[in-house]
């Protein structure tokens, strides 16, 4: 029989985090859910109320991070996968967003990954085992038009995420870059703050307006069994791309660049180095 697994799931109320709190719960395993707003999941937590514990949670706080990171593990008795979801978008022009807007964008996104994740490494070092699970984008190997800060967040997690694995790789922890395509959560309503658009950039963003349309993207849902697939595995990838359309287009993305650097390496090589 094998033994229930505990996660523990930032952004947890809602969107991919929910996705993959309930199939965790359906898999049989034990869920700690960490959100700013638990009542989204309310219904979810009267169903499983044996196996699912609701914290309440600002990942932008490191010292709260600790303490509910502490509770986690107090409630039962081990972390086994850790998923870092919890996000936000800025959404405008690089020139548009104010200081405030980057600062607290970058809290959520990137700060509070790296709150969690020193929260959860010593407990999981000590039981000599455990998964984190980054939650980054498909969009994170480069910047995008209207989205650069979203991006950049998500590619210094990238990088942060990379070292990570190095260094906690001996004491049996394992994580993994997971490069989320675009799934129909609340990203771009609740989860979004926007900036003061300027006129100048009004004919950029019709055309964005226009290339995106209004298609949200498959239902959560759908990405949670390869995340219950990916968990279970013994030797984890270090990164991988979650949806079939975005994985087209990672590749895309890496062939354009790989063949930019070919195009201009006669003046690379130019210099020493």
């Amino acid at each position: 029989m094998t033994t229930a697994r505990v996660w523990f799931i930032t952004g947890a109320s809602r969107g991919l985090g929910r996705a993959f709190a309930e199939a965790a719960l359906a898999a049989g395993d034990r869920v700690v859910a960490a959100a700013r707003d638990l009542s989204p999941i309310a219904d979810l937590a009267a169903a499983h109320p044996d196996t699912l514990v609701r914290l309440t949670l600002d990942v932008s706080d490191r010292a709260t991070v600790r303490n509910v990171v502490d509770r986690a593990v107090a409630a039962f008795g081990r972390l086994d996968v850790v998923v870092n979801n919890a996000g936000g978008l800025l959404l405008g022009m690089v020139e548009e967003a104010t200081e405030e807007q980057i600062r607290a964008h970058f809290d959520v996104n990137f700060f509070g990954a790296v709150w969690v994740a020193q929260a959860v490494v010593p407990y999981l070092r000590a039981q000599g085992s455990g998964h984190i699970l980054q939650v980054t984008s498909m969009g994170s190997g480069g910047g995008f038009a209207s989205v650069g800060f979203y991006s950049a967040g998500k590619a210094a997690l990238d990088s942060v995420s990379e070292a990570l694995a190095m260094e906690v790789a001996p004491f049996g922890i394992k994580v993994t870059i997971l490069q989320m395509g675009g799934y129909g959560t609340d990203l771009f309503t609740r989860g979004t703050t926007m900036t003061e658009p300027r006129p100048e950039y009004e004919p950029l963003r019709a055309r964005l307006a226009e290339m995106w349309g209004e298609d949200a993207g498959p239902d959560p849902s759908f990405a949670a069994p390869v995340i219950m697939e990916l968990a279970g595995l013994a030797e984890p990838p270090r990164r991988l791309i979650v949806g079939s359309a975005s994985y087209d287009i990672v590749q895309q993305m890496d062939q354009a660049r790989t063949e930019e650097y070919r195009a201009w390496e006669h003046l690379s090589r130019q210099a020493p180095g």
